[in-house]
């Protein structure tokens, strides 16, 4: 793909957030070299975020696949790499103690040297609770325990000795619009609402999140919005939905990767993208300054 041949977007100057890609690096199928290679190439070719996510198993193709865990990852992740940040897309709050994960997020903050950012979500993928033994339950009480983690979380990064290099940015992800989203509203520095086909399938999302940050009294503006891209469909994207994405308020973008080579050169086209749109919105916001 052509980045150069697609046209440019048309850019608000009232925009203030940059747009943001990141990798998503998903530990199945492949051996861990794959890994850390396409970690090491996302660093070197700019993405802004390396991430990956937290299971315990594939999530498709041979189910009894190749599989790492995320947190020892993510601190090999924090040696490998130099400047993008790092973190899960997300950590279900029920696989670990929540004093527990905020010691962990805090130790993998200072390895990078501050890039890491906290990945959280409510849990859905019933095999990983059946075959390690956490409490499954309703998506209303993964939810709730997800409220109840990041207060957890809160106090004990308060406590910690060394503290945090940076106040860890907060990440949820989810589209439930009645608990997640309020949770969104009230707690997240940046918002995760999933890889959809189109963009009328987070219409209802957004307006949800604008809703429940009216009730908190927090501008919307205040959080990150991102979504995921696969990478077959980065054309189509980048051609038809990117400029309604942005206008929607997203800005954060996210490619996911699978073993066993983790190709993130193939996303070059979208860095490309995001360059354009960032020195346009810069122009922009320039030119407007210049006429006040």
């Amino acid at each position: 793909m052509d980045a150069t041949s697609l046209s440019s977007p048309a850019v608000d100057a009232r925009l203030g957030r940059p747009v943001r890609v990141a990798a998503q690096l998903h530990p199945q199928h492949g051996a861990w070299a794959g890994i850390r290679r396409g970690a090491v190439e996302a660093d070197r070719l700019g993405y802004n975020i390396v991430y990956t996510w937290d299971h315990f198993h594939p999530l498709y193709g041979d189910r009894d696949g190749a599989h790492f865990e995320c947190w020892t990852m993510l601190a090999a992740f924090a040696e490998a790499t130099s400047r993008a940040e790092i973190g899960a897309l997300v950590s279900p709050m029920s696989y670990r103690n929540p004093h527990l994960l905020a010691d962990m997020a805090r130790t993998v903050d200072h390895i990078s040297g501050g890039r890491l950012i906290l990945g959280i979500g409510a849990g859905w993928f019933r095999r990983d609770y059946d075959e390690y033994g956490f409490e499954f339950g309703t998506r209303a009480d993964r939810i709730r325990a997800m409220g109840a983690g990041i207060d957890a979380i809160h106090q004990r990064m308060a406590r910690l000795n060394p503290p945090p290099i940076r106040r860890i940015p907060l990440l949820i992800a989810g589209s439930g619009l009645r608990m997640t989203l309020r949770e969104v509203a009230e707690h997240a520095d940046s918002w995760h609402a999933g890889f959809p086909d189109r963009p009328s399938e987070l219409e209802p999302a957004v307006a949800a999140l604008r809703g429940w940050c009216a009730e908190v009294g927090r501008d919307p503006a205040e959080i990150e919005w991102g979504m995921g891209v696969e990478p077959e469909d980065l054309e189509r994207f980048l051609t038809r939905d990117a400029a309604t994405y942005l206008e929607m308020g997203f800005r954060q973008f996210t490619l996911g990767f699978n073993g066993p080579a983790w190709t993130v050169e193939r996303g070059a086209g979208f860095l490309a993208w995001r360059d354009e749109v960032n020195a346009a919105t810069s122009s922009a916001r320039g030119s407007g300054d210049d006429a006040t």
